[in-house]
């Protein structure tokens, strides 16, 4: 657990000099993605049989997520006068498909999931990827 830990605080050590030298908004995506791995493994406390099974199941669901909400944002995108009423109900019926995989997709995550850690766990995990986008936008913005 203290290994753990004290993993997560040099990844955001290293994470806040990146930021702190680099005026522009850049980053290193593999150094962003190593502190999140650190980040969800120590919150969450998994041993790391678990985390060796957590990780992939995770990216995945993680993927395809962010996939279906780009998919929604586009088919948001539009000027009213360039679409059709036909057009928009199209838009709309693919946005309600779209948001049913997504459940779906998170039902599967939840059942394959629950192999691996608990369901209280489970629950923490929203919390827990929310805090860790929380930071880095708290980071960038003391950073500007």
């Amino acid at each position: 657990m203290k290994k753990y830990s004290l993993l997560a605080f040099l990844f955001f050590l290293i994470i806040g000099k990146t930021f702190a030298q680099r005026p522009e908004p850049t980053y290193d995506p593999e150094k962003l993605q190593a502190a999140r791995v650190a980040f969800i493994t120590s919150r969450l406390d998994l041993k790391p049989e678990q985390a060796e099974k957590f990780w992939p199941i995770f990216n995945q669901y993680t993927t395809a997520r962010e996939k279906n909400l780009k998919q929604i944002s586009g088919l948001n995108r539009h000027k009213e006068a360039e679409i059709s009423q036909a057009d928009a109900k199209q838009r709309i019926e693919k946005k309600f498909e779209l948001q049913r995989k997504m459940v779906d997709d998170e039902e599967k995550f939840v059942n394959e999931m629950s192999k691996v850690i608990t369901y209280s766990q489970l629950l923490e995990l929203n919390d827990i990827a929310r805090d860790f986008t929380r930071q880095l936008y708290q980071r960038g913005k003391h950073n500007e």
